[in-house]
Parts: structure tokens; C-alpha cells; sequence
């Protein structure tokens, strides 16, 4: 008989919260101890969009044309579009799969809404609007899972004050699920079941602040203080129910798409550009203004930056831009001018940073679609970018776009268990080898053009 692989996706899990804690999660630990396990780096940027579909794919952000969630649309201003499945063009390991006539079941792998027809089943992820959109593959399934179950939780709402709300909604958006997956891991006919649960990187940015001591907010004896180890050994408890369902012939990857660590803050990145005379504007900007709606002299700025977990910095370049004024001969000797100012940026107290200045052509072998000209990780990711303005400090405490105490880090996990494999092992890994490692534990088509290492 065939192998089969069940894939269990924690978005955001960072090695520390499972591997120091594995006494506490049984379950995971026992999968470590019969396989092999490591740090997965995570792809530049290491956020969710585009980090699952460079799991999926082998291909890293520059070969995808997904630098983040947002992207400009062309050398407009003002134009965007918003990241969805219909932006991914290359194959997943479930595309090579079911031309196999091998059946896969997707649920909440992102991104995957607006849903594309599969060989098999697939619920989409988080970014889908609300339950009233199809959200299945095929549309039957909808009606499935709602009679079972109720309409499908796709996210909850984490940037809010009401922590108490916020941590209720996630375990029920979890519970719901699990009882989801549940259901259709009886399915006698997929290959590939993977799912992927939102909530481990929902929990982190509610409540890490709670936990970590080091975190600047942290308060001794506050009533969340075991907010997320709690949410951990429960996830643990609800895998351990999984692994009772699945057979001998199937193997486990427990894989995140990347890390987690406490925030030390925000930078206001365009409050610097107007500081030091890059960004330009003709009215002075109102406190928690976003950069879209400032008033721009765009015939006189130099830069402008998008803020995030990462910032993307946009030059101003002649006959690319609308109003550009960088000459493109100058296109070289501006940009490592702007790089090396950036890489100056001291904390508030004046303390340095390890910031990292990424130039797109030079990181990916190959690039597509809309990239900045910088990508800039403040203090190696530990300060966000915001994107918000005017604020009469250039370092805010807090995200700028809502209550959020963790940035990402570069180093997810992942956790491979194999039957009749020896375990115990330890290896660190790359996101773009857990592509090729699925194809193979699968007995897949083997792929050109796959950068990743196979997972042994």
C-alpha cells in the first residue's frame, strides 16, 4: 500500500515554545523522539504570505512574486492588490500529486482562498472574507461541514484590548477546527492530508507579552501569564487524537512557517524618510496617518516605506515612477546610499540595532512580480515597521495598527516522523526543503528546479 503523510502546520510555532517545552507535550515529544526535528529557516520575508506556498511549491518569494500580503500594483503610487491563491502560479506538491491521480486534503493552508479545484478536498484559510463566500473545494463539501459542524471559523479578531474575547474565540475557532479535521482525516482515499492552525500565531501576538520576561510589558503575576503554554499543551492533547486516527503506513511533518519573539516595538519608517528629506510632503501628517492618504510632493521625494513586520522601502525612479526623480544611473548609488543610512538607525536610547538591509536582485536568483527596492528587518526583525505616521516620535511602544506584543523570527520548526525510521535525530532545515521531502516520503514525480535538500 501507499504511503500517506499527514501534515500538521503551526503557523508562527518558534523551536523554544515546542522543543524546550516538549515534557510539557507529549505527543510532539513522542513524534521527536521516533523521527528527526530542527529549526526550519524560514524564507526572507518569514511571514504567513508567502511562507506556506514557498513550503508548497520549493520555490522561494522571488520565484512566486509574493513578497507579503500587499503588493503595488506596478510603479503606481497609490494602486495595490491584496495576495490570494490566484496569485500562485507555480505547482504545489499536491498539484504533482494528483497528477499522480493521487487525492490530497487541504484545510486552511494559506493562501488558498478564492478555492482552486484540487484532486481531492480543501477548506480555505484565513484571508477568506466570511463563511457566506464558497470556501471549499468541491462547493458540495460546504454543505458538508456546515450540517457536522456549523459555518467554518476562519480567524478571530486578535489586535483588541478584550484579551479575554480574544483568547475564548481562539480555542473555539480551534475546536472547530480540529473537529473539522477530524471528520475528513476517515477519508480512505487522500495521500496528503495538511492542515494548517492559525491560532498558534494568533495566541503569540495577543498574549506574548504576557508570558515573556523580557518583553518591555511584561507584568509579574498577570492573570495571561500562561496564556500560550496552556494553548500549547492543548493543541498537543488534540494531536495526540489525530495520531490515534492515522495507520502505520502514514507519516507525521509537524512543520511551522516561522517563528516568534517578543516586540521590542514600532518604527515609524516615514517619519525617518521625512526626517532626512527623502519623503516629501505638503501637509504635515496627523497622528496615526497612514502613509497611502499623506499628501505626497512626489516631484521632490526621494523614498517612501510600507510598514509590517518587515518595511519595504520604494525609490522615486525616473521614467519608472510617475513623477520619478532618480536618474536610473543613479539607481545603484541611491539605493546603497539609503541601505547604509538605514543601517544606521540606533534604538531610542541609542543603542545599536542589528538591522538587516535586504536588495531583492541580489537575494533571489530569481525575481517576478511587484518587490521593493529595499527590504529592511529593524534590529534583526525585533522592531515592526509601521507604516502609520506623525506620531512626534519616530519609536512607539506598541504595533501601530492594533494591540500586538510579538514580531516574527527567522527560524520555525519542523518535526518529521516516519514508520520503521529511526528517530531521535536532530537537523536543522530550509523551508525550501520540505517540498522535495514531502514528494519523496510520498513516492512523488521528482521535480526539476527544486532548490530544497531532502530531509533525511
Amino acid at each position: 500500500m501507499k504511503k500517506r503523510l499527514l501534515v500538521i502546520g503551526l503557523d508562527c510555532a518558534p523551536p523554544a515554545l515546542v522543543f524546550d517545552r516538549a515534557a510539557e507535550l507529549p505527543n510532539l515529544r513522542k513524534l521527536m523522539e521516533g523521527g528527526i526535528y530542527g529549526k526550519l529557516r524560514s524564507c526572507d520575508p518569514p511571514i504567513t504570505i508567502p511562507a506556506w506556498m514557498v513550503m508548497a511549491t520549493g520555490r522561494d518569494p522571488g520565484q512566486l512574486g509574493l513578497y507579503g500580503f500587499r503588493h503595488r500594483r506596478g510603479y503606481e503610487y497609490n494602486k495595490m492588490w491584496i495576495a490570494n491563491s490566484t496569485a500562485v502560479k507555480e505547482k504545489t506538491v499536491w498539484d504533482y500529486l494528483g497528477e499522480q491521480g493521487r487525492e490530497s486534503i487541504l484545510v486552511s493552508v494559506p493562501p488558498t482562498y478564492p478555492p482552486k479545484p484540487v484532486r481531492g478536498k480543501l477548506i480555505s484559510c484565513f484571508i477568506t472574507p466570511s463563511s457566506e463566500q464558497a470556501y471549499t473545494y468541491p462547493a458540495e463539501l460546504r454543505q458538508e461541514i456546515e450540517e457536522r459542524f456549523g459555518p467554518f471559523k476562519f480567524d478571530v479578531t486578535f489586535r483588541t484590548e478584550d484579551r479575554s474575547q480574544v483568547l475564548k474565540e481562539i480555542y473555539q475557532m480551534t475546536e472547530n477546527h480540529f473537529r473539522v479535521i477530524d471528520y475528513l482525516l476517515e477519508d480512505p482515499d487522500w495521500s496528503l492530508f495538511w492542515f494548517v492552525e492559525i491560532g498558534v500565531d494568533r495566541v503569540h501576538h495577543a498574549f506574548w507579552k504576557f508570558m515573556d520576561k523580557g518583553h518591555h510589558l511584561y507584568e509579574p503575576g498577570n492573570p495571561y501569564e500562561t496564556a500560550i503554554p496552556d494553548y500549547y499543551r492543548y493543541l498537543d492533547e488534540r494531536i495526540g487524537k489525530l495520531l490515534e486516527k492515522i495507520d502505520d503506513r502514514t507519516a507525521v511533518l509537524v512543520v511551522s512557517d516561522h517563528g516568534a519573539k517578543r516586540m521590542k516595538g514600532a518604527f515609524c519608517v516615514n517619519d525617518w524618510l521625512i526626517e532626512q528629506g527623502d519623503l516629501v510632503v505638503t501637509e504635515p501628517p496627523q497622528p496615526g496617518q497612514s502613509v497611502d492618504s499623506l499628501k505626497i510632493d512626489w516631484a521632490r521625494t526621494r523614498a517612501w516605506g510600507w510598514g509590517g513586520y518587515y518595511a519595504r522601502i520604494f525609490l522615486n525612479v525616473e521614467g519608472r515612477e510617475p513623477q520619478g526623480i532618480i536618474n536610473p544611473e543613479d539607481y545603484e548609488a541611491a539605493r546603497d546610499e539609503l541601505a547604509e543610512r538605514l543601517k544606521a538607525i540606533r534604538g531610542p536610547r541609542g543603542e545599536e540595532w542589528k538591522t538587516v538591509v535586504i536588495k531583492p536582485q541580489e537575494h533571489y536568483p530569481e525575481l517576478n512580480g511587484e518587490y521593493p527596492d529595499l527590504m529592511v528587518y529593524f534590529d534583526d526583525l525585533y522592531w515592526r515597521s509601521a507604516g502609520t505616521l506623525g506620531y512626534g516620535t519616530m519609536y512607539l511602544q506598541e504595533n501601530d495598527t492594533g494591540p500586538d506584543d510579538a514580531v516574527h523570527d527567522y527560524d520555525g520548526l519542523y518535526i518529521l516522523y516516519e514508520p520503521g525510521k529511526k528517530g531521535g535525530r536532530t537537523k536543522d532545515a530550509n523551508i525550501l526543503d520540505i517540498a522535495p521531502t514531502i514528494l519523496k516520503v510520498l513516492g512523488g514525480p521528482e521535480v526539476s528546479g527544486l532548490r530544497g535538500k531532502i530531509i533525511d
